[in-house]
C-alpha cells in the first residue's frame, strides 16, 4: 500500500524560503511521476509542481515558475519542493501526489495527507 507523508510546513513571514519534504512507502515510487498540489483556502486544488519518474522532467503552474523546485531522490523515496521568495497567496495545504501524467490536472493516483504553509505579510 502506497503512503505518502508530508512534512516542513509551516507559519513562515514572506519572502523566506521554505523546504517541504516527502516520504513514500512502496517501492512504485522510482517509477512513478509525482506532483505537489496546492489547495489554498476557499480554491480548489491546484498542481503546482510536478516531476517525472526518472527526475528529467518537471512542470510548474504559471503561479510558481521561478520561485518553486521540486526535486526527488529515487534511492530515498524521497520528493521535495524547495519555495523560495514566499507570498502570502502561497498559503495552503500542500499535498504530495503519486502516479500520474505531468501537467495541469489533479489526477493522481495517490495522496498524502497534507501539510500546512501560512505566509504571514
Amino acid at each position: 500500500q502506497v503512503k505518502l507523508v508530508e512534512s516542513g510546513g509551516g507559519l513562515v513571514a514572506a519572502g523566506e524560503s521554505l523546504r517541504l519534504s516527502c516520504a513514500a512507502s512502496d517501492t512504485s515510487f522510482t517509477g512513478d511521476n509525482l506532483a505537489w498540489v496546492r489547495r489554498a483556502p476557499g480554491q480548489q486544488r491546484e498542481t503546482v509542481a510536478a516531476i517525472a519518474y526518472s527526475g528529467g522532467r518537471t512542470y510548474y503552474s504559471d503561479s510558481v515558475k521561478g520561485r518553486f523546485t521540486i526535486s526527488r531522490d529515487n534511492s530515498k523515496k524521497m520528493v521535495y519542493l524547495r519555495i523560495d521568495s514566499l507570498k502570502p497567496e502561497d498559503t495552503g495545504i500542500y499535498y504530495c501526489a503519486q502516479r500520474g501524467l505531468l501537467g495541469p490536472h489533479n489526477d493522481w493516483f495517490f495522496w498524502g495527507q497534507g501539510t500546512q504553509v501560512t505566509v504571514s505579510s
